[in-house]
Parts: structure tokens; sequence; C-alpha cells
């Protein structure tokens, strides 16, 4: 296989800016939820310290909603550019998709995004907060469509094929398509781990130097509250998923479990293991006997297919989807780990006080981004070697470029995105490390006042 022809080079172009891309909306559809509860608690409380918070998170929500934009459009291009074939033959789907997208979602949040950044003194308290609940909401409804168009192509219905073209025939069918309620809530509830896990390290960053004023204790223990809640759900929505796939793409689950042979009577599960696609056989596996079959079909003797049964050509990469899903579950697990421990700390009294679960928050603080990345990948590549699973083969979808041109603006784009995404990346960094303004009322509170005695005697002066 020729790794530096102009089909790979376009998929590894792809996957570049996918990778890029979905970090920064996975970011603002978590963040705008949580400034919107943010507003509503402090209209219901009157508490400053919860607009101390929002006035900090929106800053970092505004970075990410700007550099996700950015992203976006690039990927629009590309599939003019570098996959002409797929738009040719799926456009009829994706296109209507994708409008629907901008037309409900992204003129939405672009309409009320200036008031909720801006309007604080210009709009009433109640017109703001319907402004902030707008783009929060279409973050959301941003998420259905690029979700929608994205599991039509895993489990594809509702339509007909002629002249070699993708005709919807059912928009109701082709929207609401058998993954697209799992891909959905596990997207969104992926998102929300994201944001809860950002805000999680950067009070973890703040406890551990030293403050202790309220808007950063706040933001640490809503953020473990909201982990401690999507965790066990992310977990069964996962597994739901999980039997949706093997159902629809059992093929997908055979590479992600490195299984070769269909067990019949129970099929164990690989811990470990290194796929080899040549031999066709995992190599040092370490197997649980049966455990396979309880997770994939909730029996003890479940049947699931393997590799083998499929031809080669249809098969996904194996060793790469053994992995990413492997680094994806055992995450999840950790996160399950950091949501319980937060909750037996908080009822001892020391949430705030024991720095080893701090330091180990701030460690976790880029685990639901990893995740993410690692469950695309996992979902992207198992598709493979389908853009429309089981309709359009990827090498049929790809433009007639050369492979030069390919290698340039892939180099061009590394290039680019480093540099631009890169510094967007360093200021939200920056942003977080300053952290939350700590208000007058909440002097007593610091642990370490002198900390911050220089930037309460700029409050008092103001």
């Amino acid at each position: 296989m020729e790794i530096f022809d102009a089909f790979h080079l376009a998929r590894l172009q792809f996957a570049f800016t996918v990778s890029f891309h979905i970090v920064f909306p996975a970011i603002s559809i978590g963040m705008a939820s949580f400034l919107a509860v943010l507003e509503w608690r402090f209209l219901l409380t009157g508490d400053k310290a919860y607009k101390d918070m929002y006035l900090f998170w929106s800053r970092i929500f505004a970075v990410g909603f700007g550099m996700g934009v950015v992203s976006g459009v690039v990927m629009a291009y590309e599939f003019g550019t570098n996959w002409s074939g797929f738009s040719l033959v799926a456009g009829n789907i994706t296109g209507p998709l994708l409008t629907y997208e901008v037309l409900t979602a992204f003129f939405l949040e672009a309409g009320f995004l200036g008031i909720m950044l801006f309007g604080w003194h210009r709009v009433s308290p109640r017109a703001h907060f319907f402004a902030t609940f707008m783009v929060a909401v279409g973050t959301l409804i941003s998420t259905f469509w690029i979700l929608a168009s994205n599991s039509f192509m895993q489990t594809p219905q509702g339509f007909a094929m002629e002249n070699g073209r993708i005709v919807p025939v059912d928009w109701f069918k082709v929207i609401f398509n058998p993954s697209f309620p799992f891909r959905l809530a596990h997207m969104t509830i992926a998102a929300f781990i994201v944001a809860a896990f950002i805000v999680a390290a950067c009070g973890a960053w703040h406890l551990l130097h030293g403050r202790r004023d309220v808007p950063v204790k706040r933001s640490f223990s809503m953020a473990l509250w909201m982990l401690l809640v999507l965790t066990p759900i992310q977990i069964f929505v996962g597994d739901a998923h999980g039997l949706n796939t093997r159902e629809y793409q059992p093929v997908k689950i055979a590479a992600i479990e490195g299984l070769w042979e269909t067990e019949h009577g129970g099929t164990a599960l690989n811990l470990f293991g290194l796929p080899d696609m040549d031999a066709e056989v995992t190599r040092y596996a370490i197997q649980v006997p049966h455990l396979g079959s309880l997770i994939l079909t909730h029996s003890w003797d479940g049947e699931i297919r393997g590799m083998k049964e499929f031809p080669p050509e249809d098969r996904p990469y194996s060793p790469i989807v053994f992995w990413t899903f492997r680094i994806m579950a055992g995450l999840g697990m950790l996160m399950l780990l950091t949501a319980v421990v937060g909750l037996l700390l908080r009822r001892n009294g020391r949430l705030y006080e024991a720095d080893w679960y701090q330091w180990f928050v701030l460690c976790m603080g880029p685990s639901g981004i990893v995740a993410l990345l690692a469950g695309w990948i996992t979902t992207e590549v198992g598709r493979q070697p389908w853009t429309v699973y089981g309709v359009v083969r990827t090498v049929d979808s790809v433009s007639p470029i050369g492979s030069q041109q390919a290698g340039v603006t892939l180099l061009m784009l590394v290039i680019v995105y480093f540099l631009v995404f890169g510094t967007g990346v360093y200021y939200m960094l920056k942003m977080m490390k300053a952290g939350p303004s700590a208000g007058l009322e909440t002097r007593e509170s610091l642990k370490y006042p002198e900390l911050h005695n220089r930037a309460l005697d700029v409050l008092e002066g103001e």
C-alpha cells in the first residue's frame, strides 16, 4: 500500500483538520450550557460569584467558539477540493443537512453571541440571559444536524440510488437513522464532560496554588457534580451504542475487539493484544472468557461475528480502532473514579484540602479531549473502507488530485494550524492560569489571602 499517494494524503489531511476542529465545538457546546446555568443561578440568587464565574468562562468560550468556526470552514472547503467524488454522490443528503445546520444553529448563535459577550450593561438581565440561553440552544441544534449527517454515513437509510447518486426518499428516515439517537447522546454528553474536566482542572490548579475564594471552589465543585451525574450516564449510553453498532456495523465491532474467528458458545474479550491484519490474528492476546459476550450481547454465550466472515477489502484497520477504543474506555473508567472519589472527599469535608486529589484532577484535565478524539477515531476509522457505509467506498470519494498537491496543502495546513490554533490554545491556558476574579465579598474565604492582596487592593480602588 502506497501511503504517500493522493488518496492517503487526502485522508490524512482530513483526519488532521477534523481532529483539530472537533475539540473546539466540544468545548463550546459544554461551555455554553455551563454559562447558561451560571447566569440562571446569578439571576435567581443574586450571588456575585456566579457572575464572576460567568465573565471568566465566557472568555474561554469565546476563544474556543471562534477557533471552532474557523477550523470548520476549512473542512467545508476540503469536501470540494479533496472529496468531490463524495460530494457528487452524497451531496443530495449532506448538502441540505449542513445547510439546515447553518440556518437553524449558526445564525442563532451568531445573532445572540454579541449580546451574550458584550451586552451585560446594554440590555436587561433577562434579555441577556435569553441571549446566553439561545447561544447554548444553538450549539445543541448544531450538534443535532452535524450528527445527523455523520450518522447517515454510518447507518444510511431513507434513500435511493439514481444514476449513481444518493437521492433522499424519506427525510425522517435519513435524519433519524438507526445510529443517530445513540451517537447524538454520546457526543453531546462527551462535550459536557470535556467542559467539566476543563473547569475542574482549572479549579484544581488554583486550589493547589492557595486560592480558596468562592468562584474557584464553586467552579471545582460544580464540575465534579456534573461529572458524577454524566459519567455513569455516558457509560450506559456507550454500552447501548455498542449494541447498536454490533447490529448495523458488525465488522467494526470485530475490528475493535481484535476478533478474527466467530467463537460459538461465548466470546472472550481481548484486554490486550496486537492485531495483525496480514496474518489475521491478534498476537499476545490477554483474554477474559465470555466477557465479550457479556458486554456486547448481554448474555453469557452470545455470539459475535469475527472479521474472517467479512471480505478482506471490507475490514477496518483493526490495530488502530483496537487501541483507540481501549484508550477511550480506560479514560472513561478513570473519569468515573475521579467523580466517585470527589464525592467521598466531599462527604468527609476534604474536597478542597486534599492536594493529592487536586493533582489527580489537574492531570485528568485533558482526559475529556483525549477520550473524545479516541472515540471519534474509533468511529471514523471503524467505518472504513466506506464513506457512506455499504454504499460509497472511500477510494471512490477522493478528487482527481495529485500527490504533490495533496502533500503541499497538508504541509501548509499543519504549519498554519499549529501557529493559529496553538496560539489560541496558549491564550486559553493563560486565561485559565489567571483564573476568575475574587470578589471583595470572598476575601475571608481565601486560604492564603496574602497571595491576593495586590488584586484585592486594585478592586477596592475601583
